[in-house]
């Protein structure tokens, strides 16, 4: 896959992410969005190895629950 459409999976993720985090938890979008861009789902998205770019915005916000709770390595793990 080039940069760009890695570029646009990760922008589409993101913004998914932040959709669903500001749904759940009742913040505005530009704070969920900065909220996740804070975190280390956020950074995974952006490492060649991980693919997390390749996997659906349900998957990154499994995650970054995850990593909210605290067990985010745990998650890495299995």
């Amino acid at each position: 896959m080039n940069e760009l459409k890695a570029r646009l999976c990760v922008d589409a993720i993101a913004a998914d992410v932040a959709d669903m985090l500001a749904k759940d938890s009742g913040m505005a979008i530009t704070e969920a969005l900065q909220k996740f861009m804070q975190g280390k789902t956020y950074a995974l998205l952006f490492d060649e190895n991980s693919l997390l770019y390749l996997e659906s915005a349900e998957y990154g916000y499994d995650m970054l629950q995850a990593e909210q709770r605290g067990d985010w390595e745990r998650w890495r793990e299995e």
